[in-house]
């Protein structure tokens, strides 16, 4: 689709962050400017963890899950516990960032290298997601679709809806802002009924509005919207305008909050832990109130 924009090139041939660099100085200070009490919220998943090992202690009901731990007992009376955990960065139980080496489109990824050259076998070189390890910090935005329910199943989410919402909560979103998406769903309790989608139309509107970073309970619709491009979310947001999503949040209880408090922006507060070279990586983003 070549007439839809796109942010490849527009920091530079080698950038890694995507528009992440529209949060400058000035809108970092915006979003700390929103912490005014220190109340804080949890975007993430609880996630619970399942032993890797079997057993008779060990649960049978789970076909898949994202984190699977194995106990490194010792004994009795020893003064410290440990645990080796297998997550699957991507699986919809764990909230977690997308960065730029996750999505290659006609063989390139963000901003136009070759996938080849982007990432391999022993990890991701270019577009990893500990590029964001020194934190993201911007305001957030809570744009809540269904206040107090839920969207319809399969509704597709579309530019009007936002603008709806912003209306709703009386709020602009601007250049750098993080834009969180609630729209009453849960990917995984809910995963058997056609689940709501962002719209290419949606995509559009975070570009025209400047969007920095994506979070919420609503992505790619399951299965695809009739007449809508599959994987908007995915495959523009992040592989076009280099958007970087937070997939699998929960953003129930920040809803809940902001509708306390009257107040639909906060500050957000996202860092991924410094490991090298992944696609991916667990997070827990924080509104501070």
């Amino acid at each position: 689709m070549t007439d839809f924009p796109s942010n490849w090139g527009r920091w530079g041939d080698t950038d890694e962050r995507g528009a992440v660099n529209l949060i400058t100085d000035e809108v970092r200070a915006r979003g700390a400017a929103e912490a005014r009490t220190g109340q804080t919220v949890s975007l993430a998943r609880l996630t619970t963890p399942f032993p890797l090992t079997g057993g008779p202690f060990a649960p049978t009901t789970a076909s898949t899950t994202a984190v699977q731990t194995v106990m490194i007992h010792a004994g009795p009376g020893v003064p410290a516990m440990a645990e080796v955990m297998i997550v699957t960065t991507h699986h919809p139980e764990v909230t977690h960032l997308d960065a730029m080496g996750h999505w290659a489109e006609g063989g390139r990824v963000y901003p136009g290298v070759d996938a080849a050259a982007s990432s391999g076998a022993e990890g991701v070189r270019h577009g990893a997601a500990d590029v964001y390890a020194g934190g993201i910090l911007t305001r957030g935005v809570l744009l809540d679709l269904a206040p107090g329910g839920r969207l319809d199943p399969g509704h597709p989410v579309t530019g009007a809806d936002l603008d709806a919402a912003a209306d709703r909560a009386g709020v602009t979103v601007l250049p750098g802002d993080a834009l969180v998406v609630r729209g009453g769903w849960d990917r995984v309790a809910d995963g058997a009924q056609p689940l709501p989608g962002m719209t290419l139309d949606a995509v559009r509107w975070m570009h025209e509005h400047g969007v920095a970073v994506y979070a919420g309970d609503i992505g790619d619709a399951r299965p695809p919207l009739p007449g809508e491009v599959p994987g908007a979310l995915h495959r523009f947001a992040l592989g076009r305008l280099a958007i970087p999503l937070i997939d699998g949040a929960d953003p129930d209880e920040l809803a809940a909050t902001c509708a306390r408090l009257g107040r639909w922006t906060f500050q957000f507060v996202v860092a991924a832990p410094r490991i090298a070279g992944t696609t991916g990586l667990p997070v827990n983003p924080l509104a501070i109130f």
